[in-house]
């Protein structure tokens, strides 16, 4: 499993600006290989959107969390 540390580094290499210049300064296989990876990212994006919505609000977070201000 990646780790939060993992995405901290992924953002970086976006927000330093690397991930631009490497498209920018790649041959064509290099750009392609990029834009299937961020395509990539923006699928599991997503499907992380469903699974948190479905494990906060269907599988019973919103739920303990009622609980436990209904105990207070």
């Amino acid at each position: 499993m990646l780790t939060c540390a993992d995405l901290d580094k992924l953002a970086e290499y976006f927000a330093c600006g690397d991930l631009e210049f490497d498209f920018e300064h790649g041959d064509e296989e290099r750009r392609q290989m990029i834009l299937e990876f961020l395509e990539k990212l923006m699928d599991l994006a997503d499907q992380a959107d469903e699974l948190a919505t479905k494990l906060i609000f269907k599988g019973g977070m919103l739920q303990q969390l009622a609980g436990l201000k209904d105990q207070k």
